[in-house]
């Protein structure tokens, strides 16, 4: 693993419009491509990548839209649904999105003729975050400046009601723990709810704040890593409610927090979005310092790929992407 890290990005997707919002789908879809999804101030545009990196034949990247939807207001974040299906007959694209108006909106297409939305109502304040049940994908979770977290069907009725004590920030649910949601709010604390009795089962704490970002790592069920304030921190549940792990990392205030994907040591961090630029990191937790460290031009999101060690963050008018070791 090289030590000395790169700044340049490794590929970059030109676009239309500034990226709020950019998510490799983390289901697999039954292609060989993967599917990825930007949004920008009034649509969410989803195409196919293919890299190097995993297809010989293919010289850098090969990015292709397969549609554009237009959702008629800023996109401010974006999750899919594992029912998503390249290899159907017709193939299937569902995904949800939240935007600044505090709706969610649900979209379906099979990329032909059905091109279906809908609207959640219920948030009475900004939406920060949302998540498909990562199984079956029949509910999704929102949490929002409102102070609850709420968990909703496919047909936008309200299934379950969390109180929070401070801005919900961030929600994951993990494929393997299919009854809990993990919450983490602006105040520092990470809970984790059965959603079969509807109570907190166990929390977690930074003891610094703001916490902005949380994600619970899919490689593995007992990690979980947040940014609060200039810091990156990691927990492993079964040791203490306190981190384990510490480290001041961004100078300003650090953002957004993603694990990888395909390796439980390695994750990704960004800066707060700068007036020219932002940060973004990638740590991994045998090494003292980060092993990659690239800028992108005013960035925002910060997505992992299903099955390589690549990452990407929007930015204006581009997507850019950085590889790096695992």
């Amino acid at each position: 693993m090289k030590q000395d890290s790169t700044r340049n990005t490794s590929y970059t997707v030109d676009c239309e419009d500034y990226v709020h919002v950019v998510k490799f789908n983390p289901f697999d879809s039954g292609d060989s491509c993967s599917l990825i999804a930007y949004g920008g101030n009034n649509y969410v545009v989803v195409g196919t990548c293919r890299f190097q990196e995993e297809d010989a034949e293919v010289e850098g990247m090969q990015y292709k839209t397969l549609r554009t939807f237009h959702h008629g207001i800023r996109v401010d974040a974006i999750a899919w649904s594992p029912e998503t299906r390249l290899d159907a007959i017709p193939p299937q694209i569902r995904f949800c999105t939240a935007a600044c108006d505090r709706k969610l909106r649900l979209f379906t297409s099979d990329l032909q003729d059905k091109n279906e939305f809908k609207t959640f109502d219920g948030h009475s304040d900004y939406i920060n975050d949302l998540v498909f049940a990562p199984n079956e994908g029949q509910e999704i979770a929102s949490v929002s400046d409102d102070h609850t977290c709420r968990v909703w069907d496919l047909e936008g009725n309200e299934k379950a009601h969390f109180v929070l004590r401070s801005p919900g920030m961030s929600v994951c649910w993990h494929p393997e723990e299919a009854f809990k949601l993990m919450v983490a709010e602006k105040n520092g604390t990470i809970r984790f709810y059965d959603l079969i009795t509807q109570q907190a089962i166990l929390s977690l704490e930074c003891e610094q704040t703001p916490l902005m970002s949380a994600d619970w790592c899919l490689k593995n069920t007992l990690k979980i890593g947040a940014v609060a304030g200039s810091d990156w921190l990691i927990w492993d549940i079964t040791r203490s409610s306190y981190p384990q792990d510490k480290r001041p990392v961004h100078v300003d205030r650090a953002r957004l927090f993603r694990w990888s994907r395909v390796n439980e040591n390695l994750f990704a961090t960004t800066g707060y979005p700068g007036k020219t630029t932002t940060q973004l990191l990638v740590h991994h937790l045998g090494h003292p310092q980060p092993i990659l460290t690239g800028t992108a031009a005013v960035g925002s999101g910060l997505t992992w790929h299903r099955t390589l060690p690549l990452c990407a963050v929007g930015g204006d008018h581009k997507i850019f992407f950085w590889v790096t070791e695992m």
